[in-house]
C-alpha cells in the first residue's frame, strides 16, 4: 500500500540480479543506525556487493552528504538506499543522478511541497500515499521495505521478523507514537530483545 514500494522493490531486486553495487545510507542517530543495520543485514543475506555509510555528525551533518555521493561514485555504486533522511536533500540527490546513481529515499520526516527527484520515495506522509499508518520510524520504513522484498522473493516471514528487536529500539529512541502498528512491532521486538538479543545489543544490555 505504500506509495513507491513496488518500484523500490523492483529496483533493488534488479540491482541484486545484475550484481550492482548497493550503498545503504542512514542518519547517525539511533533510528538511522538501526535502519541501516536492518536493511544492510537483510540485503547481505541476498547480495554480496553491498556497503553501508553513516555520515559524520560534525563533518557532514544531517541528511545525505555530498561526501557520501562522491564516495559512492568512486566505489562504482549504482544504487543508494537512504534511510531516515533524504526527503529534503534535493541537491545531493541530483548530484547522485548526475553520477548515474539511483537513489531510493526511505524517510518518515514531513516532506516539503517539492520532493527530491529520487528514483522512488517511501514516506507515508507524502501526498497520495495510501499506507494507513503514518507514524512509522525511519527504521520502520526500512522494515516495511524488507517485508515487501521478502514477499516479492517468496522468503520466509521469520527472516524479516528477526529484525524486530532493532525496530523496537528505533521506536523507543526516536519517540514516535507507540500506538497502532508501532505498538504491535514494539511489543514483539521487545520480546525478541529479551529472549534472544543479537550480539551487539547483548553487549550493550550486559553493560548496564
Amino acid at each position: 500500500l505504500m506509495k513507491g514500494m513496488e518500484s523500490s522493490c523492483n529496483r533493488i531486486i534488479k540491482a541484486i540480479d545484475n550484481c550492482e553495487s548497493i550503498l545503504v545510507y542512514g542518519d547517525y542517530d539511533v533510528d538511522g543506525t538501526t535502519a541501516v543495520s536492518t536493511v544492510y543485514s537483510f540485503l547481505k543475506l541476498l547480495h554480496e556487493k553491498i556497503e553501508y555509510y553513516i555520515p559524520d555528525r560534525y563533518e557532514e551533518g544531517y541528511g545525505v552528504s555530498k561526501k557520501a555521493i562522491n564516495y559512492a561514485s568512486n566505489k562504482n555504486i549504482s544504487l543508494i538506499i537512504c534511510l531516515d533522511c533524504g526527503i529534503t536533500d534535493h541537491n545531493e540527490i541530483e548530484l547522485a543522478q548526475n553520477n548515474k546513481i539511483d537513489v531510493i529515499v526511505c524517510d518518515h520526516h514531513l516532506p516539503k511541497q517539492t520532493l527530491p527527484k529520487a528514483f522512488s520515495i517511501l514516506n507515508p506522509k507524502q501526498n497520495g500515499c495510501k499506507y494507513p499508518f503514518k507514524e512509522l520510524s525511519g527504521c520502520g520504513i526500512g522494515f516495511k521495505l524488507i517485508q515487501a522484498i521478502s514477499l516479492k522473493k517468496g522468503l520466509k516471514k521469520d527472516i524479516a521478523y528477526s529484525f524486530l528487536d532493532l525496530l523496537a529500539i528505533s521506536i523507543a529512541c526516536d519517540m514516535v507514537s507507540v500506538s497502532g502498528e508501532n505498538r504491535i512491532m514494539a511489543y514483539f521486538g521487545l520480546k525478541l530483545l529479551n529472549k534472544n538479543p543479537r550480539a551487539g545489543l547483548k553487549c550493550i544490555l550486559n553493560a548496564y
